[in-house]
């Protein structure tokens, strides 16, 4: 006969397996990844110029057609290690129609398009409804130009305008980075108020996806936190170390007050998670995320960039934590980012790979073009650039598994792997570390 001690520890992994089911299944950044979304990139990038490129967050143009291959070869990387790719414009477009939401969706987009003119609105609606849906949604995302539609007009307003800005809606170049607009953590997942007017309506494709397509909108995914929030945060801040600890960077992105929330919602709402570790970044644009200078690969080692260090070797970090018996927050300040990864993860050697072996030139170099930006889809295994060989060969020196990609156009966007990639569902991870 069992004991009862056995039979509850079944009954938690039974209830465990259970969840692996669910359409969003993530409580590591390194568990074995089983389905991921992307966005490939399409005719948004060339309707960047280089009048607007800044505007919009970017500080060049890539090259549509190499981009796209580049991209392809990614997506084709995940599969040939068993993920499970699915695109963005593909599920917002199933989502609209299998709930017949294809006018509230227009609607919203062009509400949040800022379309000040009745008269461009009414034939911005015209044009794009008579579209298929996938079309449509594809048309959004590439932006609507000026002479894509006739406007006839009266007003003074819509005239001058017209001389003054190429597109009637703004492209979205940004979208290939599908992490931030969303971020996945144990059965649910935030969709984000992103910071900037250019990548705001990205996260309205996610809760369209969540809400309404079949996959998702009937299966119980937590929303811990919506769009509508004043405050921002964004994906890739968001890092999933275990199924109770994540860390959120305080960046140029994302606010203090919206890290604190967030945690509240997840100690409120009975998650697994019971503590997040607010790590203070620069707020500068080439640090725009935590992930773009701190990783997790494997159960005890990350990338990180040297820059991100004050000369001491320490960072400030805040240690928000569930108090015992109550949803209550106590907050604590520590700046010794070893020890507090060690005593989260509960190991007791940690490995911190520095981005370009720390050296003078080669870390700011390949920091610039995301060498630690790096994406685990398995423990100790990880998808990289192929450009930032100095940080590569430190990773394989390490044990890692590195699956490089051609990068000459993606790295323009001023995002990694990770930066374009949204995990879905990852396999639990083993408990034992890798000491």
């Amino acid at each position: 006969m069992k004991s009862l001690v056995t039979v509850e520890k079944l009954k938690i992994e039974e209830g465990r397996l259970n969840e692996q089911n669910k359409p969003i299944h993530v409580f590591s950044e390194i568990g074995e990844l089983k389905t991921v979304l992307l966005k490939r990139p399409g005719k948004e990038i060339e309707n960047l110029t280089p009048e607007i490129m800044e505007r919009l967050l970017f500080d060049d143009i890539p090259h549509l057609p190499v981009i796209q291959k580049e991209h392809d070869a990614f997506a084709a990387a995940l599969r040939d290690n068993g993920v499970e790719v699915v695109y963005l414009e593909q599920l917002t477009a199933e989502a609209i129609d299998a709930s017949d939401i294809r006018d509230d969706f227009l609607n919203r987009m062009l509400k949040e398009s800022d379309i000040q003119s009745k008269t461009v609105y009414k034939a911005l609606k015209a044009y794009l409804s008579a579209m298929s849906t996938l079309d449509m949604v594809e048309t959004i995302m590439a932006g609507v130009r000026k002479t894509d539609i006739e406007v006839e007009s009266d007003y003074l307003a819509d005239i001058v305008d017209n001389n003054q800005y190429p597109f009637y809606m703004d492209p979205m170049p940004n979208l290939y980075f599908t992490r931030d607009p969303g971020a996945a953590m144990g059965n649910g997942l935030t969709i984000n108020n992103m910071k900037y007017e250019a990548r705001k309506r990205e996260s309205l494709f996610i809760e369209t996806i969540i809400r309404h397509h079949p996959r998702f909108r009937d299966s119980g995914v937590d929303v811990w936190r919506d769009r509508n929030e004043t405050t921002c945060i964004e994906g890739g801040d968001e890092l999933v170390l275990n199924e109770k600890v994540l860390a959120i960077g305080i960046s140029q992105r994302t606010e203090p007050k919206a890290i604190e929330a967030l945690a509240k919602q997840l100690f409120e709402k009975h998650s697994s998670f019971d503590t997040v570790l607010a790590i203070k970044i620069p707020n500068v644009r080439a640090m725009m995320h935590l992930d773009t200078v701190f990783t997790m690969i494997d159960h005890n080692k990350f990338t990180i960039h040297p820059g991100i260090l004050k000369l001491d070797g320490s960072i400030d970090t805040y240690i928000l934590e569930k108090a015992p018996g109550n949803s209550k927050i106590s907050i604590r300040h520590e700046t010794d980012i070893q020890k507090v990864l060690k005593e989260a993860l509960n190991v007791s050697d940690l490995n911190l790979i520095q981005c370009g072996g720390g050296d003078a030139i080669a870390a700011p170099r390949e920091q610039w073009n995301d060498g630690s930006n790096t994406l685990a889809i398995a423990p100790g295994v990880v998808v990289t650039y192929d450009r930032n060989y100095v940080s590569n060969q430190l990773l394989r020196d390490q044990g890692v598994k590195v699956i490089e990609i051609a990068s000459s156009e993606l790295s323009r966007g001023r995002g990694g792997p990770r930066c374009m990639s949204m995990p879905l569902i990852r396999k639990d991870v083993k408990k034992d570390s890798a000491e």
